[in-house]
């Protein structure tokens, strides 16, 4: 497999087998891999430097692939990229991946290069983050627009890992 830094273009051909729709992370790095010129994989990498790390997500395995073992082999370049200070800044920091594929937990859990931070087995309250938001500065106060914006609600169980190394 080879492991190629892109623009966000790419997204295109991985969005049709991502689980969320969601718009585009915020000053993210894009990483695909491909076998023989074929597109494979594929994560986003944004800064979170608020908690001295960086944060993976938009994790897809093309179907055909998946079960194969690239797409954890990818994901562990990618992160060791990032916390040898190939990422954004130069800095050397761990990186957070949450994801909700069973088979994705296990593997991760597992894995030395990995330790668990925290697992949710049920989705968070999207009110609560709303009145977050709106008491932030970041909401609409004052507009007669509805404020709908607001993360959770949903029924997913979701757990967290750090990367921390080979």
């Amino acid at each position: 497999m080879e492991i190629w830094k892109v623009n966000g273009t790419y997204w295109k051909y991985f969005k049709a087998h991502y689980y969320l729709d969601l718009p585009h992370p915020p000053a993210a790095e894009y990483f695909v891999g491909t076998v023989d010129g074929e597109l494979v994989c594929h994560v986003a990498v944004c800064p979170l430097f608020t908690a001295n790390a960086y944060r993976a997500t938009r994790l897809v395995v093309m179907p055909e692939w998946q079960g194969a073992g690239v797409g954890t082999r990818f994901l562990n370049e990618v992160m060791q990229y990032h916390l040898e200070g190939e990422g954004r800044k130069g800095h050397k920091y761990p990186t957070f991946f949450h994801t909700s594929h069973p088979q994705l937990c296990n593997y991760l859990r597992r894995a030395k290069e990995w330790e668990q931070t925290n697992a949710r087995l049920f989705g968070t309250n999207k009110n609560k983050s709303r009145a977050s938001i709106m008491k932030t500065g970041k909401g609409m106060p004052g507009s007669k627009r509805k404020m709908t914006a607001g993360y959770g609600g949903h029924f997913r169980a979701v757990q967290s890992f750090k990367y921390i190394g080979k």
